[in-house]
């Protein structure tokens, strides 16, 4: 899988650009405030159909503005594929694939795959557990269209649970449709369990031996996954939950309450790990992640790196050297790019300033 070239069209700082990548790597320098990761944010849309930095459609388009355009070109086993995505101000956006328009955005999953990692990345040991949930999502819904179809719908129910929770109060007789929601939620979520259990455990597997090596073998990591509820055990805290869940206003059991905990030689990461540990972990579950994409779509993705090299230290920006050129990478730095051109063989670089982007070279 290959992303071949870019247009964006008043998407963010830009008015009109084209972008031609190379297949290996490909580096975008410039100070900050410039435009580079608005690009990644550009080709993180188009693979998802949402922004990474979690904007809205409307803040994504150009100032004084009412719309904009991304038209990506990719080559996806051997055959070309074209995806536009139309973002409005004042209506939901448009997706076209190969000029024929999608239903629905969450179609575009699978589409493109891509590997997104930035900075805020390094800190999903320590942060809270909606961006280790999220980071579990993003990657199942790009691997399994089944798993997104479910999410969406448990995500709906939960929302329309809690807003019948929030109303019990004064029409206490829909208590009996809580009965109904309650079958649906457990339904639903069983599946995303089951899927979120297999998925950790494959990624374990994956990360054990990476993150060995990244320590030099002095740790060892292990990835539990922390659920709410278990498929057998949720039905049942569903129901004794239900007086709690009624005077809160809101659903408190079930995989939108997941967790994951990462051990490094049986202790808790988040709270015994050093930073440096901390992003060694988050390192190796990036690594890992690749490799568990490549696996399950028996093609590479496409690697995002969002300034993270400035981030790591030298021994750690050289696992990250250890797996480019085995598939394609876009790469922004600032103020690293010679080093970066020297280490990575990178043969496209960019320089972009001011919402503009200057080829400084290109593939020959």
């Amino acid at each position: 899988m290959v992303i071949e070239s870019i247009d964006l069209k008043n998407f963010r700082n830009y008015g009109d650009l084209h972008i031609d990548f190379d297949r290996d790597v490909n580096i975008l320098y410039g100070d900050n405030g410039q435009g580079k990761t608005n690009v990644l944010e550009a080709l993180y849309l188009c693979s998802t159909g949402k922004s990474h930095r979690g904007a809205k459609d409307f803040e994504m388009i150009r100032f004084a503005h009412d719309e904009s355009h991304i038209k990506l070109t990719i080559r996806k086993n051997g055959l070309p594929l074209r995806l536009d995505v139309h973002i409005k101000r004042s209506k939901p956006k448009g997706v076209a694939v190969n000029g024929v328009p999608i239903r629905k955005i969450s179609e575009l999953f699978g589409m493109l795959h891509v590997v997104f990692f930035s900075p805020e990345d390094l800190s999903l040991v320590k942060n809270g557990p909606g961006e280790r949930r999220r980071f579990m999502d993003m990657e199942l819904c790009q691997m399994d269209k089944l798993y997104l179809h479910y999410l969406i719908r448990y995500n709906r129910i939960v929302f329309q649970r809690n807003k019948l929770l929030k109303e019990i109060e004064r029409r206490p007789d829909d208590k009996m449709l809580l009965d109904v929601w309650d079958e649906e939620l457990v339904n639903t979520g069983k599946e995303i369990i089951a899927q979120r259990a297999i998925f950790l455990k494959e990624l374990g597997e994956l990360a054990a031996p990476i993150h060995e090596g990244i320590s030099g073998g002095k740790e060892k990591l292990s990835i539990v996954y922390e659920p709410s509820a278990t498929p057998d055990s949720f039905a049942g805290d569903l129901a004794r939950g239900r007086k709690s869940d009624i005077r809160q206003g809101m659903t408190m059991t079930g995989p939108h309450r997941d967790d994951i905990c990462f051990l490094l030689d049986g202790k808790d990461a988040r709270r015994y790990a050093s930073q440096g540990q901390q992003r060694s972990v988050a390192l190796s579950l990036k690594l890992s992640e690749i490799e568990l994409v490549k696996k399950t779509i028996k093609d590479f993705p496409v690697l995002l790196l969002d300034d993270v090299f400035s981030e790591l230290d030298a021994h750690r920006q050289n696992d990250i050297f250890g797996v480019l050129g085995q598939l394609q990478t876009i790469i922004t730095c600032t103020g690293m790019e010679d080093m970066l051109r020297e280490r990575t063989g990178a043969k496209t670089v960019f320089k972009v300033a001011g919402g503009d982007v200057r080829w400084e070279s290109k593939p020959a």
